[in-house]
């Protein structure tokens, strides 16, 4: 039990990932440079792995780091939920609105909202939110099955029993390192992008559902044998220090594609827009919580655009 890394140690490996460097990690977690890098390097003997590259120009996370870096983040917002679950017991006759979001929603929109929600709380006390995060097939089957009173989707089929509305709009871009070759290239095609290797979210995600049906409309078959991975972050990492192919939100990798960590390639002939949306159960009555919460998602445009910045 001792030999598990430490959830402070946890926090600073996913501040580095998130501020890029190990001084601006240390700045957000309000400790020393050197108490964080002490920190890191226990880390590091623990888990037998090299996550940070040391050079005279600073440190940064290895393509170790950042996979770890990834998970480490769930087991975060894991803790996150608990205490916020917990907190809910002690509250006695608050009830918690149960939401269910899909990864990409979750991790770049979700926390925007219930921000947003939490400062316009009427009688002074922020609402208590459950957030789950699954991909969109199983964030329709919570609410069907009533486990979430809310759903956020990326799928651009609704299961029969469900109502929606559209929140956002967001374009699905293909990334690659800025060493391969089609970064130089202005555009691919369709079959192009079938025949590369990708790196692509796991079966039952609205990212793989939108990219398999706009091959399938523009005559191109999906190979039955990709590389799926459950994580955005562990994506990107892998398409950054490797030679694949990732096909991701825009949303997702806009800051990756301004800071030049990853380059976004236009497939011809592909629509890879989707719209992101709000599901309830038909004919359920929404709790008052849940009303407002559906109204701050709707309230401000977010979009993805080709190039995989927002606009």
């Amino acid at each position: 039990m001792s030999d598990r890394p430490t959830l402070a140690a946890l926090e600073l490996l996913v501040a580095v990932d998130t501020h890029g460097s190990i001084s601006a990690a240390a700045r957000a977690l309000g400790i020393s440079q050197p108490t964080a890098s002490a920190g890191l390097r226990r880390l590091e003997r623990r888990l037998h792995l090299e996550l940070l590259a040391r050079g005279p120009r600073g440190t940064s996370l290895t393509p170790a780091g950042q996979a770890a870096a990834g998970w480490a983040r769930d087991v975060v917002v894991a803790v996150d939920r608990f205490e916020a679950a917990t907190g809910g017991l002690r509250a006695g006759s608050r009830t918690a609105l149960r939401v269910a979001a899909s990864l990409t929603i979750a991790e770049y929109l979700a926390p925007r909202w219930l921000a947003t929600l939490a400062a316009t709380d009427r009688d002074g006390q922020a609402p208590d939110v459950e957030l789950t995060v699954r991909n969109s097939t199983d964030v329709m089957a919570l609410v069907l099955d009533g486990d979430a009173e809310l759903g956020f989707v990326e799928s651009r089929a609704v299961r029969r029993g469900l109502r929606s509305r559209t929140v956002a709009h967001d374009r699905l871009v293909a990334v690659v390192a800025p060493r391969h070759p089609w970064a130089r290239r202005r555009s691919v095609g369709p079959a192009d992008l079938a025949d590369a290797r990708l790196v692509l979210r796991e079966a039952g995600s609205g990212t793989r559902e939108i990219l398999t049906e706009a091959l399938a409309e523009a005559g191109v078959r999906l190979p039955d044998h990709v590389l799926a991975l459950g994580s955005t972050a562990v994506i990107k990492a892998a398409v950054q220090h490797g030679d694949g192919v990732g096909v991701l939100s825009g949303l997702t990798v806009a800051d990756d594609v301004e800071a030049g960590r990853l380059v976004a390639v236009p497939v011809a002939g592909l629509d890879l827009s989707r719209r992101l949306r709000v599901v309830w159960r038909d004919g359920a009555t929404l709790t008052a919580t849940a009303r407002r919460l559906a109204a701050v998602a709707g309230a401000g445009e977010v979009s993805g655009d080709a190039r995989g910045t927002p606009r």
